[in-house]
């Protein structure tokens, strides 16, 4: 799984749709291997990039749960610690 790609269901605020959009832009950038498409294939990555943006858009509403929603900034300095914990 791509490393950039972050979970974005139970925060508090929720996702918004630039995190959905970029979220969705990684995972096919992932899957098709191009980080910029040629002219010939960008139709279909720009397509490929807003069905995968409307599917996890609609993922995310659908999902429930009875946890308490997360903190954006906590979760970021967790995130920071396992990273100076790994490389030092």
């Amino acid at each position: 799984m791509c490393r950039n790609i972050k979970t974005l269901f139970n925060f508090e605020p929720p996702a918004t749709e630039d995190e959905i959009h970029a979220s969705a832009l990684q995972f096919v950038r992932k899957l098709s291997g191009f980080n910029k498409p040629s002219q010939a294939n960008e139709e279909a990555f720009n397509r490929a990039v807003a069905e995968v943006s409307d599917a996890a858009r609609r993922l995310l509403t659908s999902l429930h749960t009875h946890a308490p929603a997360r903190d954006r900034e906590v979760e970021a300095e967790r995130a920071k610690e396992r990273s100076r914990l790994r490389f030092g």
